[in-house]
């Protein structure tokens, strides 16, 4: 049985071989025959020319827009020389402003819109620097975490400033003002007032002189409170082409502790003593001759000169 199929297979195996020869040769033949006709008709035909290219509207329409695009060049290339010429472009910068080593160089005038920022600001050699606004000037400081330690403000109602300190120093570096939040420090060997007014103090105030300027009064006046002046070592009022009047509503006391009242003067005039009257069992005489009397408790009155002293006759004064 095994044989029989073997043999099967081999006589099938040839009999498709034997078709496919004869149709292999048949197809070859027939590409031939067609290849060899249309050579001929193609030779017997006059040769075609196709034309390459753009024609009619549509090559109109292309040197249109190929104009258009040479007039818009011509036109930028014309904007940009006039922008490069009214901005002055170089090398060094634009217009006013300049790059350096060192930094931007500004000349003539400036106007930022926005804020500026910069580690330092000068300017030239010889010439003034300006800062102009319409509204404001203000210069602010920040630290670390951007939070406002010193502020200055110049506006149209005054200049404002803010910081723990304020000092002002001359050209030697001397000190002249410096205030802060426990004193304020006049290093200037004069303070000037000019005011009507002169000069409020709600406090006390410490100086070793105070003086008017020539030829004018110096008040020291407290018109609601007392007035202290103290000094461990001595108090000197001194008027040295001019008078010391000295003015209260109440009473003008004068004490020492441990020392003594003087008064030394060519005359000393006491106005509006109480006169003393004597009693009605003594004479009374018209005089303009008075001697001074005092009381136990220290009051001053008058009392008519007599040969001998009237004070205790005309001590009713002192009841």
């Amino acid at each position: 049985m095994y044989g029989l199929r073997h043999v099967g297979f081999r006589m099938h195996r040839l009999n498709l071989q034997e078709v496919t020869y004869p149709l292999l040769l048949l197809l070859l033949q027939m590409t031939q025959e067609q290849c060899t006709h249309r050579n001929n008709v193609q030779s017997s035909e006059k040769p075609h020319v196709y034309k390459v290219g753009i024609y009619g509207w549509r090559k109109r329409c292309l040197y249109f827009f190929v104009l258009l695009l040479m007039i818009l060049i011509l036109v930028n290339l014309a904007l940009t020389i006039w922008i490069v010429k009214v901005m002055n472009f170089t090398i060094d910068g634009m217009g006013n402003l300049r790059i350096t080593e060192k930094g931007l160089k500004l000349e003539g005038d400036s106007e930022f819109l926005q804020p500026l920022y910069a580690k330092e600001i000068q300017s030239r050699p010889g010439s003034p620097l300006f800062l102009q606004s319409s509204k404001n000037v203000s210069v602010n400081i920040l630290n670390g975490k951007n939070q406002l330690v010193t502020q200055l403000i110049a506006g149209s109602s005054g200049v404002r400033a803010q910081g723990k300190m304020l000092e002002v120093k001359s050209s030697t570096g001397k000190l002249l003002f410096s205030a802060d939040d426990q004193e304020v420090v006049v290093g200037a060997e004069r303070l000037r007032v000019t005011g009507a007014e002169g000069a409020v103090f709600t406090n006390s105030v410490e100086t070793p002189h105070v003086r008017a300027e020539p030829f004018k009064e110096l008040r020291l006046e407290s018109p609601t409170r007392s007035l202290y002046m103290e000094a461990p070592k001595g108090i000197q009022i001194l008027a040295e082409a001019g008078d010391i009047q000295a003015t209260c509503r109440s009473d003008l006391r004068l004490e020492s502790k441990d020392g003594e009242i003087t008064l030394d003067a060519r005359r000393i005039r006491l106005l509006r003593l109480p006169e003393g009257k004597a009693s009605p069992s003594g004479t009374t005489t018209r005089q303009t001759v008075y001697e001074v009397c005092v009381c136990p408790n220290g009051k001053l009155f008058l009392s008519q000169a007599g040969t001998g002293s009237t004070c205790q006759i005309s001590n009713n004064v002192c009841l």
